[in-house]
Formats: structure tokens, sequence, C-alpha cells
């Protein structure tokens, strides 16, 4: 790998064309990506796509003019100071903020990487060029700016967001909201009951902690399995199963975590606390995305946990 500044004119120049096919390629995968479900989105990035290949085209002729017809290989992997890019066929399905985010960090880039290789230039023809893209790159986000207005008009725009938004319930949210339901409610009956039967505060800890990962795992396990979500749009299924047993293994540790306080009644009150605040959470959550009304959204997540509360405090006493 080389630094930068040992690049002499004729690398940077086959650099910089490396560089131009590669933001047009990542520009022209962002456009098929989105077209489905964002297809005004994908115009945005369809004429981005065309502004970098203009780029190309002009380094190209200018690196025939002054060093001939063979262009070396350089990528930017090969030189120190590049950011590394996840690539495109590994952030499938590709969300829309994600895209936006990083085209706007790929202009950044390519705008201090003209202004760099321009300043290092000896060559006027060379200089010019890197100047003018240097520019153009500076411009390039106004560009953004106006094929989004042109394309996203306001309904349209409202539209792809509300779309992108139901996406991230599905794929996300619900598997996450399935999840810490039931690591938060279903838990509450063998911790409670282990530690009103043992009044041992390092028991009920054990007990809590066994059922909270071993229910993360059914829970994480049984969502994968569910569905392949090609048809039903929920997104990889093994993506939805993690989610779903980490937040079902997070609701249990919750409440649990208060049992390693070694005195057991202040272990119970604060074991207690933490419930309620799981509950108030799983309340907002179901308020925020399921747009279910607040007063409703309590009402069943109060009256679920309170059932189990008491099914464990029944057993742990009796």
């Amino acid at each position: 790998m080389k630094s930068f500044d040992s690049l002499t004119e004729r690398e940077i120049l086959a650099l910089a064309i490396s560089l131009e096919e590669e933001d047009e390629r990542v520009y022209s995968e962002y456009a098929e990506g989105l077209k489905e479900k964002f297809p005004a989105s994908a115009a945005v990035f369809e004429g981005m796509r065309e502004e970098e290949s203009g780029h190309r085209r002009r380094l190209i002729e200018l690196f025939h003019e002054k060093f001939g017809d063979h262009i070396p290989l350089i990528r930017r992997q090969d030189v120190r100071g590049f950011v590394h890019r996840k690539p495109v066929w590994l952030m499938q399905p590709l969300g829309l903020d994600t895209v936006r985010d990083q085209a706007a960090a790929m202009e950044v880039e390519s705008r201090r990487f003209y202004e760099k290789a321009a300043a290092r230039a000896q060559d006027t023809g060379v200089r010019q060029l890197l100047d003018d893209l240097a520019q153009e790159e500076r411009h390039h986000e106004n560009r953004a700016e106006e094929l989004e207005k042109k394309e996203l008009q306001p309904d349209v725009k409202r539209q792809e967001d509300e779309s992108n938004r139901r996406l991230f319930v599905l794929q996300v949210v619900q598997p996450g909201l399935a999840g810490l339901m039931d690591g938060s409610v279903s838990t509450l009956a063998p911790v409670f009951a282990a530690a009103l039967a043992t009044h041992s505060s390092w028991d009920a800890f054990r007990v809590g902690l066994a059922a909270s990962v071993g229910a993360g795992i059914s829970m994480g396990f049984a969502e994968a399995l569910s569905d392949d979500g090609s048809l039903t749009g929920r997104g990889h299924p093994w993506a939805r199963g993690i989610i779903c047993g980490l937040m079902t293994a997070l609701g249990g540790i919750g409440h649990t975590l208060p049992f390693l306080i070694t005195e057991f009644h202040a272990a119970m009150t604060a074991a207690m606390v933490v419930v309620l605040i799981e509950l108030g959470v799983i309340t907002w959550i179901r308020h925020r995305y399921m747009e279910t009304p607040p007063l409703s959204a309590a009402l069943q997540v109060g009256l679920g946990g309170a059932l189990v509360f008491l099914t464990g405090v029944f057993i742990g006493s009796s």
C-alpha cells in the first residue's frame, strides 16, 4: 500500500479514473436496488451515476493525451487514507436513509481527493481538470439536492419516507418488540417465584438468567424459522431472529440484574421498579411504532404483566 504523497501524476489520474468508475457503479447499484420500492430516489441516483460517468470520460481523455493508452489499475484499497466502504451487495436490502448518508459521504471524500490531487499536480492541464472536478464535487451536493427536488416531489418523498418507515417497523421493530415483550413478561413468573420461594437473591438471579437466555435462544430460532421474508417483506430471517432473540434476553435480564443486590428486600424493590420501567418502554414502543392508543397499549401491557407477575407470586408463596 502506497501513501498518497508518493503517487506520480500518472498514478493520480489512474486512481481518479478508478474512483469515478467505482462511484458510478455504486450509484448504479443504488438506483437498481431502490427502483422497486423507491423509484423516485432511484432516479436521483441514476442522475448522479451519469455525472460520475462524465467525470470518468474526461479523466480518461486527459490520461490518453498525457500518458498514452495504457491505464494502470490503481484502486482505493492500494492507497492509504481512504475510508473503507461496505460493499453494496452486503447492504441488501438497501435502506433509503443509509444509502442517502453513504452517498453524501462519498461526495465529501471525492471532493477532498480532488483538492489534494490538484494541489500536488505540476502539469497545467492535469491541475486544471482536477481543480474543475474538485469544484464540481463541491457543487455535487447541490446537484443532488436539485435532482432530489426534481424527482422527489413533496408527496412522493412523503410516500417513500412512509414506505421506508413501514419496512423498518416490519423488519426491526416488530421482531424486537415481540422479543422484548416475551422476555420482560414471560420471565416474571419464574424469577419472582424463585425469589419468594427461596428468599435468596442469588438463587433468583440464577433462575432469571437461565430463563432469559433460554427464552432468547428459543424466540430467536422461532422467529428465524417462521418465514424467509420473500413473500412477507419482513427481511432476512436470521437478522430478525437475532433481533428477536437479543431483545428477549434483554427483557428478561433487565429485572434479573437487581437480584445481584445481596439484601433480599432491596433486590425485590429494585426488580419491581425495573419491571415497571420495562412495561413503560414496551407501551411507548407500541404507541410510537404500532400506532396503538397510549391508554390501550398501557392496559394491554400492564394486564399481561400483572397476570404473569401474580402467577409467580402465587407459586413462589405457596
